[in-house]
């Protein structure tokens, strides 16, 4: 028999604390198509980039390297026109998604390991090892990206697995900085005193009281590192230093035919750097979305903005 609530009394029902909470994911994602629309539309666009990407064949009405009327303008059958080959330039952007996916997210999943190692440690040893690190990733910050870029390409090569330790690496020692600050202001926590006091190990500490509060810094690197790099990637292919052809990249597609043929066919630069702007500009926003989301003291000012706003 289902007793009745009395006045005062506490029930699953009336009690909000009491509630099963929404997982962490889709909470995020419901606070983020809520508050931040712009942060939705990026979340959008890479998920469609993520779908060309895997789906190229079914997508792509044509081979990204099959020939045909060289300088056809958009039609039914060749959606964004042909380039001075033939080639299908839709065909050539929905696959050129594949290789900005695969040098995005390779090239980040090096950066944020190499971020977290040296910032970690660099922040939480601190001394001379420390006073060296920070020294050399100055020394490496001195240089003008795309100048330092462009050196370690030469030096490891060409190729997609050169290309993306290369932007892992140079992108890493520069995100060491971010997570070194966040281990300095949380290994001060009263928290972390008191489990070296228990006897916790540098190891143990790191994995599970300074890690889990310096996730929401690497996230929010992660996003907004991802658009650099495919920015990054699209101003090495087109200087010639990208993925090799005949693999469709978006860059090298601006660089072969789009500057020559730009006035008698602007279609061969357009969609290819419209795809570029998209992707990045989906980055930055959905990281700028997600930094004001896990940032628990945005989220308090947000909050009492919303209460105060009038209906």
């Amino acid at each position: 028999m289902r007793s009745k609530a009395t006045p005062g009394s506490l029930t699953l029902e009336s009690t909000p604390i009491l509630r099963r909470a929404r997982p962490l994911v889709l909470d995020l994602t419901y606070r983020l198509f809520r508050d931040k629309p712009l942060g939705a539309f990026g979340l959008v666009t890479i998920l469609i980039m993520m779908v060309m990407a895997l789906f190229a064949p079914l997508i792509a009405n044509h081979s990204p390297s099959e020939i045909g009327v060289p300088l056809h303008r958009p039609t039914r059958e060749f959606f964004f026109g042909t380039d001075s080959l033939g080639r299908d330039v839709y065909s050539r952007v929905v696959y050129g998604a594949r290789v900005s996916v695969a040098v995005g997210f390779g090239a980040i999943s090096v950066s944020i390991l190499l971020t977290t190692l040296l910032g970690m440690l660099s922040g939480y040893v601190g001394g001379v090892f420390d006073t060296v690190t920070q020294r050399v990733v100055d020394a490496l910050m001195s240089f003008p990206y795309l100048v330092l870029l462009l050196t370690l390409v030469a030096v490891v090569g060409h190729g997609l697995p050169q290309l993306i330790v290369a932007l892992g690496v140079i992108g890493g020692a520069g995100g060491s900085r971010v997570v070194r600050s966040a281990v300095l202001s949380v290994k001060t926590e009263t928290y972390v005193q008191a489990a070296r006091a228990l006897g916790g190990g540098p190891l143990h500490i790191m994995h599970y009281h300074i890690f889990p509060n310096i996730f929401a810094p690497l996230m929010v690197a992660a996003t907004t590192g991802l658009g650099s790099i495919i920015l990054a990637e699209a101003s090495l292919s087109f200087l010639g230093f990208g993925v090799p052809p005949p693999t469709p990249s978006w860059g090298r597609m601006l660089s072969e035919d789009g500057m020559r043929f730009l006035t008698l066919a602007p279609w061969i630069a357009v969609f290819p750097g419209l795809a570029i702007t998209l992707v990045v500009y989906g980055f930055n926003m959905l990281g700028d979305a997600l930094r004001d989301l896990l940032d628990p003291r945005l989220r308090g000012v947000e909050r009492r903005h919303r209460k105060t706003s009038p209906a």
